[in-house]
């Protein structure tokens, strides 16, 4: 088990998209330290062939899986996906089954956190995660420490 850097708080942004739902699809993550604002770590991640709330929920888990690597003890995640934000914060139910394993697994991931939240920003607000997630599905690979 790690031991979490209590002075480390990440701010995630995060993005999924898909063309065609199901279609080629990507995954957009930036984290920045909630300290100074400083980007800390982005990715646009290709996913091939998913859905757009797949991709959403690929993105999420990409974002905590790095914080965990960094060891982060506070995690504020942001998404423009309502459906994914109301899932994680218990108000809407996960009914899609090819979603359970996703939501399943970022409670998990979100767990390992001292302190985790998921909240909702508006699409204009959140446009690095979406160009990174449309940079990776356009070249068709991941896309790491883009610019």
């Amino acid at each position: 088990m790690k031991m979490s850097n209590e002075a480390l708080r990440l701010i995630a942004n995060i993005d999924g998209g898909a063309r065609g739902n199901p279609g080629p699809a990507g995954a957009g993550v930036v984290l920045r330290d909630a300290a100074d604002g400083a980007v800390v770590y982005q990715a646009g991640l290709y996913l091939g062939k998913a859905t757009n709330n797949v991709a959403e929920y690929r993105a999420l888990l990409a974002a905590c899986k790095t914080a965990g690597d960094f060891n982060a003890a506070e995690v504020e995640v942001f998404s423009d996906s309502e459906l994914l934000v109301r899932q994680m914060n218990g108000e809407y139910r996960v009914k899609n089954a090819g979603l359970k394993p996703l939501f399943e697994e970022a409670l998990r991931l979100a767990g390992v956190f001292g302190r985790f939240t998921v909240r909702h920003v508006r699409r204009e607000d959140n446009k690095d995660a979406d160009q990174l997630a449309n940079q990776a599905i356009n070249l068709r690979r991941n896309v790491e420490d883009a610019e």
